[in-house]
């Protein structure tokens, strides 16, 4: 904001943030945290951060909360928040899959604008429901699919909506992990496997919906169908562990359609976060690796493999807009999430001011969550059904 009378700059007021679930013990809890402060837009104010009240308290404690804005539960929070003249302007929903549901509509009926961590929902019941409510409420929905942030994934976006890879054919996307190798008591992995808690999918609902929405963004193709073939390999274990699943796009103009292949694992040794993407098109084809982000490999067609680096030679202008510190230096996974948010704080601000966003905003929606529970019902349906074809 323009000073009057002056060419120096002011920046916005920081948005008053809440947080429900991310209490003590909880990774993602402090992962969202760290994001909403790299680039300054969000102070954490208030939370109902358990779902037990001791626990509540002392986390906001640690966190260093008024007390009087700290809650036993999140309807308590947003009830109050509501009618608070400095109140939360928006929310981070942290918890298990199958509190997003209430927790947002909670929040969003009060016109607090909600972001939340993927998936959407448990289900495609709810996902559809939130939406709806979304929709209806006037506030922002902003679902936290964090590789959507790295500044190569949104090179690559740029590269193929330029046309450099022409029509695109072959999508290759997997994110194995090997964390989950054996059944364990650890938090993290209880409410992961619990169907009553993370939904119908397992490996699916976890990381292969992130496989999927990158996919997704990078190359701006929407899913027809699927075939897919999921595995419980752990004894005793309710939901998948691994996914091989194949996939049909719908097909753009007079091109043919896409073919793609999704492989989600959490009991492939040796992989500790080991998401991939590959486009192949008609004119070249593009890598992208998570475990070595700064780097996007670019191969046009009949000429030599070329490395383009975040702020190097060959990057463009949607890298460069996310890029935060100097070349040579690694910018990774906090830093790509701290990207969703300050997009969130971008379109809130303008949300504020009763503005248009600027169009280079970009953010996964309520719909990509939709989307995301969408395909994951449908490789449960699928493989079901021993790998049959299943629309999506």
């Amino acid at each position: 904001m323009a000073i009057e009378g002056s060419s120096e700059q002011t920046r916005e007021p920081r948005i008053r943030l809440g947080m429900v679930g991310g209490g003590a013990g909880a990774f993602i809890g402090a992962v969202h945290r760290i994001a909403a402060r790299i680039d300054d837009q969000f102070d954490l104010v208030a939370g109902a951060l358990s779902s037990s009240p001791e626990k509540a308290a002392a986390s906001g404690r640690d966190l260093g909360l008024d007390p009087a804005r700290t809650y036993a539960s999140y309807r308590d929070m947003a009830i109050r928040e509501a009618k608070l003249k400095n109140g939360i302007e928006a929310v981070s929903i942290v918890t298990p899959n199958h509190v997003h549901y209430d927790a947002a509509k909670e929040f969003l009926g009060r016109g607090i604008h909600v972001i939340c961590d993927k998936p959407l929902t448990s289900n495609l019941a709810d996902a559809k429901k939130l939406k709806k409510v979304a929709d209806e409420s006037g506030a922002l929905f902003i679902l936290t699919h964090n590789y959507t942030g790295y500044p190569m994934t949104r090179q690559a976006r740029e590269m193929i909506a330029n046309g450099e890879l022409g029509d695109i054919r072959i999508v290759q996307a997997e994110y194995p992990q090997d964390w989950l190798i054996e059944q364990s008591g650890q938090k993290q992995a209880a409410w992961r496997t619990d169907p009553s808690q993370s939904g119908a999918g397992g490996s699916t609902g976890d990381i292969g919906t992130h496989a999927y929405n990158l996919a997704s963004f990078v190359t701006g193709l929407e899913l027809d169908s699927l075939a897919a073939d999921l595995d419980s390999f752990v004894e005793g274990r309710r939901l998948d562990d691994n996914a091989h699943v194949l996939l049909r796009f719908k097909a753009r103009g007079s091109e043919k359609p896409a073919k793609g292949m999704l492989w989600c694992s959490q009991v492939a040794p040796g992989h500790e976060n080991g998401l991939k993407l590959r486009v192949y098109g008609t004119k070249g084809g593009i890598e992208w690796t998570q475990a070595d982000p700064n780097y996007l490999w670019y191969t046009p067609f009949g000429e030599q493999k070329r490395l383009i680096t975040r702020n190097g030679a060959g990057s463009g202008a949607a890298a460069a807009r996310v890029s935060r510190i100097p070349s040579g230096h690694p910018e990774g996974y906090l830093e790509a999430f701290a990207t969703i948010y300050t997009e969130a704080a971008r379109a809130i601000n303008a949300a504020k001011k009763g503005v248009a966003v600027d169009p280079a905003v970009i953010y996964p929606t309520v719909d990509d969550g939709v989307k995301g529970v969408a395909f994951v019902e449908a490789c449960v349906a699928s493989s079901k059904r021993n790998g049959a074809w299943v629309k999506v």
